[in-house]
């Protein structure tokens, strides 16, 4: 009997989990979504590779909500119970406060290990891929970036300015700069020209213009009739050299290692940044999921009802505000891992050290006897 009812408040708890977090993760992925349309409107990429690009960002956005998602729902899921009196069902089946504080706090445990793997893997080969997927992609929306009398920046070193344009592809005195390097640039002059597509990729027909190389002091200028200027050379303006939080889980460590135990770097991903860089993002994969058990402690702890009616009121808002306190150690406490080897130990076993501290609080709360664990 005890096992059905343990079973039916972990179906109810995953539920509104379930529901919760895509609310969640689908709000703050439209948000998201939003800010990055200058992926199509500024960088020149199909409405194809916005929609996939967005897609590998979900499992960052899901893991970032996962633990906050997780204590509303094991909060809500015990005062929906206890509002309703189903607590009764338990009392009454001889299950004791802090058994049933256990079972909460192993099924914490799955969620944490959930977190891990999205941390540890999921995420920073989603995020990479997502890089790589930009990175290889061409400049495939050309034809809506291009305005009237306006100098359009549409890749990294090149711009472009049309006098008019019109829908068919036709340019009307066009101009075309384009940065070589630091000393060498090209300015491409034409009374007209017209976009066109060519196996995936746009380039445009010049007619009846100029081309002035310009080297340093030096430049001279070469007259066409007819030439055809490719756009597939040119790479993007987003950002597409490796971030911290793309970097392999295994390559990150070693990173670390190398220059905390063996005091140097060999790893090239990482030989160019800074250090707290690396030890902040291995502390937000590894480290913060383990808050996830003292703020499932923390929800459980609803069942404990305060002996002093003062408090009884405030009961379910202090259990809340205790949790989201929590939760905002969790994400700020990064912070102090590089200002010394004694607190940034701390901080890394804060986690543990709360859970052990809390745990044996409710034990005192629940009068429950440790042999009888």
């Amino acid at each position: 009997m005890n096992k059905l009812i343990f079973r039916k408040l972990s179906i109810d708890i995953l539920k509104f989990f379930l529901f919760a977090s895509f609310c969640v993760t689908f709000i703050v992925w439209i948000i998201q979504a939003v800010n990055l349309l200058d992926l199509v409107s500024e960088d020149g990429h199909s409405l194809k590779v916005y929609s996939y690009y967005m897609s590998l960002s979900l499992p960052k956005i899901f893991s970032r909500t996962i633990i906050f998602v997780f204590f509303i729902s094991i909060f809500y899921i015990i005062a929906k119970y206890k509002n309703s009196n189903e607590l009764i069902v338990f009392w009454t089946n001889g299950i004791k406060k802090i058994h049933f504080i256990n079972f909460i706090f192993k099924f914490s445990i799955t969620f944490l290990l959930l977190q891990l793997i999205l941390n540890l893997f999921i995420v920073p080969n989603a995020q990479n891929l997502g890089r790589i997927y930009i990175k290889n992609s061409n400049i495939d929306f050309l034809p809506k970036l291009i305005s009237e009398k306006k100098f359009i920046n549409v890749a990294k070193n090149l711009t472009i300015f049309a006098e008019e344009y019109k829908k068919d592809g036709l340019i009307e005195k066009i101009y075309i700069k384009e940065k070589i390097d630091n000393n060498k640039s090209k300015i491409i002059v034409a009374a007209n020209g017209r976009i066109i597509k060519k196996k995936n990729n746009y380039i445009v027909r010049l007619y009846n213009g100029s081309i002035t190389n310009i080297e340093k002091n030096k430049s001279y200028k070469i007259k066409f009739s007819e030439t055809d200027y490719d756009f597939s050379k040119f790479s993007t303006k987003t950002v597409t050299h490796q971030k911290v939080q793309e970097i392999d889980s295994f390559i990150l460590f070693n990173c670390i290692k190398n220059y905390y135990i063996e005091k140097k770097f060999k790893n090239i991903i990482c030989g160019n940044r800074e250090p707290k860089s690396l030890t902040d993002e291995m502390y937000k994969r590894l480290i913060v999921p383990f808050y996830t058990m003292i703020i499932s402690l923390i929800a459980a702890s609803l069942i404990i009802e305060p002996k002093s009616h003062n408090f009884i009121r405030f009961h379910n808002l202090n259990i809340f505000f205790m949790g989201v306190i929590i939760i905002t150690l969790s994400q700020i406490s990064l912070r102090f891992i590089d200002a010394s080897n004694s607190l940034a130990n701390t901080i890394i076993f804060l986690p543990i050290v709360l859970v052990l501290i809390y745990y044996l609080f409710l034990i005192l709360k629940t009068k429950f006897k440790l042999s009888l664990l």
